[in-house]
């Protein structure tokens, strides 16, 4: 299985509001940038949808270390929070219904396609790949 380093942002101009997402793929020494966004969102969705398009770019299954200064994505997948919630139909401890649930089946379906390691950074702390990410999300943001 072919390794891939993936590194995702979400940003967000208002919260809900105008959003990007950015991600960089890097595999065998060669690089490839994604971005997108949508005209109103939140910032959660766009760190979703970061690493969403990033797994779906792939063409094949792979070893991925997926990078995000996102705990709501990290988190969820290291905590276990995504099993729980799919486990009791999509409700939380608390009782409340999970947010962004068609993202998260997305990303669930990815899983059990890729081998996914999660791994969580400080944002805006001068992580090379996640500084470039948040300049992909940001600028796409503003061009909408």
């Amino acid at each position: 299985m072919k390794h891939v380093d993936i590194y995702t942002d979400g940003a967000c101009r208002g919260n809900p509001g105008k959003g990007g997402w950015g991600a960089i793929l890097v595999y065998g020494g060669r690089e490839k940038e994604l971005s997108g966004g949508e005209a109103m969102t939140t910032n959660n969705r766009m760190e979703l949808m970061a690493a969403i398009a990033a797994m779906e770019a792939l063409r094949e299954p792979c070893d991925i270390t997926l990078t995000s200064d996102s705990k709501y994505l990290t988190d969820a997948i290291n905590k276990g929070w995504l099993r729980s919630w799919k486990k009791n139909g999509w409700v939380k401890s608390d009782k409340k219904p999970v947010l962004n649930v068609e993202l998260w089946e997305r990303i669930d379906k990815l899983l059990s396609v890729h081998t996914v390691r999660f791994v969580w950074v400080h944002g805006h702390a001068g992580h090379e790949y996640n500084e470039r990410c948040d300049v992909l999300a940001t600028t796409y943001a503003d061009s909408l």
